[in-house]
């Protein structure tokens, strides 16, 4: 499963999953992509299944690129046990995930294909997921008056 080699601090703040993903939210490596629709931490295993759910089904063929990592570290105490006595020891890593986010990308397979391996791979996640292609997020990108719309 995905964990950092290393951290800087062993335990962090929780922290708040307030807004939408301001990086991470376009499709960069391959053609189809699975975006979170609302906020959510993602574990490491969570995210393991969903890998294996996508590789299995498109039979080891195409690519398949994971654009989210479990870096932040949470805690918890045992159970039955009283209050007090320090933060609780390290349980597992999740990745903190924004409405906006591709969380995962493939390439190298049917648009058919892809769609049913990111719906399967969309199963095995607590977060309501969409699938797009990079043609998608192209065309909505637009419109919001970028560049050269002067009037």
């Amino acid at each position: 499963m995905l964990m950092p080699k290393r951290v800087k601090r062993r335990k962090q703040f929780r922290g708040t999953m307030a807004g939408k993903a301001l990086r991470g939210n376009k499709i960069s490596n391959g053609e189809y992509g699975l975006v979170a629709v609302e906020p959510a931490w993602i574990r490491s295993n969570q995210i393991e299944a969903a890998r294996v759910a996508m590789t299995r089904y498109i039979k080891r063929g195409g690519k398949v690129w994971i654009k989210i990592f479990p870096d932040k570290p949470v805690t918890a105490k045992p159970a039955e046990t009283r209050m007090g006595s320090g933060k609780g020891a390290l349980e597992y890593w999740v990745a903190v995930v924004k409405p906006g986010r591709v969380l995962f990308e493939i390439a190298g397979v049917p648009e058919e294909t892809a769609r049913e391996a990111l719906r399967l791979a969309g199963h095995k996640l607590p977060v309501k997921c969409k699938i797009v292609s990079k043609k998608d997020l192209e065309v909505k990108a637009e419109p919001e008056g970028g560049e050269g719309s002067e009037e």
